[in-house]
């Protein structure tokens, strides 16, 4: 199951500081949506109000028709660049941790079948996402490559309904960022979840994305940085079985 999401005429402002400005965006349910845009143009804090960790000054965020939650929840999942794992913890333990944790808040800890479930689960996911025979190493014995895919099997364990990635492959190395997007892209296709992707590297985001949705300050002088905000300067169909056709979206769907 996955969530839509509507974004309406969002605005944030830092004190003097306009960071974005007229917002507005529909993101279907199953869809896979890549922002990207020059450095400092708001592209994280957009994905930090769609986690909750952050409010817009102005405008509204609706999951699922419902204001978007105060706080971050297992119905969104989120990826960073900088491996989001826990060191002390082997493979497997650091994705059965969230199920644990959402389980038994108290004690962190299950037992008996229900931990038996919960590991089953967690080893099916790591052997699809192709850390099967890693399950009791530590994340400083992996590689990058496989440092991410343990941090989207972290994610995916608890079935969000949304998951966010912050240049979650913009780390690894060429060849092993082909592998990432592959499975990126098989693992989207199998859960349906929807997808929103920050990225700087436009072939990634039309190899993955079904939407590109690019930010942009369209007014750059000096004199109009602290006052005007970045903005949806484009925001692109693309169709996956033809990356090389591309539609904007129309206007009138976005106000």
């Amino acid at each position: 199951m996955s969530s839509s999401i509507t974004v309406r005429n969002v605005w944030v402002e830092y004190g003097e500081q306009v960071v974005l400005e007229r917002i507005s965006l529909d993101i279907p349910a199953g869809g896979f949506i890549a922002v990207v845009g020059p450095s400092g143009c708001g592209k994280t804090t957009f994905l930090r109000m769609l986690l909750g960790q952050e409010r817009p000054t102005r405008g509204e965020i609706l999951l699922d028709g419902q204001p978007m939650p105060d706080e971050p929840g297992p119905d969104r999942g989120v990826v960073f660049q900088r491996y989001s794992v826990f060191p002390h913890l082997t493979v497997l333990g650091n994705v059965i941790l969230g199920p644990e944790l959402e389980a038994s808040p108290l004690v962190g800890h299950v037992f008996g079948s229900r931990r038996r479930k919960i590991v089953e689960k967690a080893k099916a996911l790591l052997d699809e996402v192709g850390l099967g025979a890693a399950l009791n190493k530590y994340p400083s014995q992996l590689s990058g490559g496989m440092q991410q895919r343990l941090a989207l099997a972290q994610a995916l364990i608890r079935k969000p309904k949304v998951l966010l990635l912050d240049e979650p492959f913009g780390a690894l190395d060429p060849g092993i960022r082909s592998e990432i997007h592959a499975l990126m892209s098989r693992l989207w296709k199998e859960t349906e979840i929807t997808v929103v992707m920050v990225t700087h590297d436009l072939r990634e985001a039309f190899l993955l994305g079904t939407r590109v949705v690019v930010f942009d300050r369209v007014r750059n002088r000096p004199e109009e940085q602290l006052r005007y905000g970045a903005t949806v300067a484009s925001n692109i169909e693309v169709d996956r079985k033809r990356p090389d056709r591309v539609r904007p979206v129309e206007e009138e769907a976005l106000i």
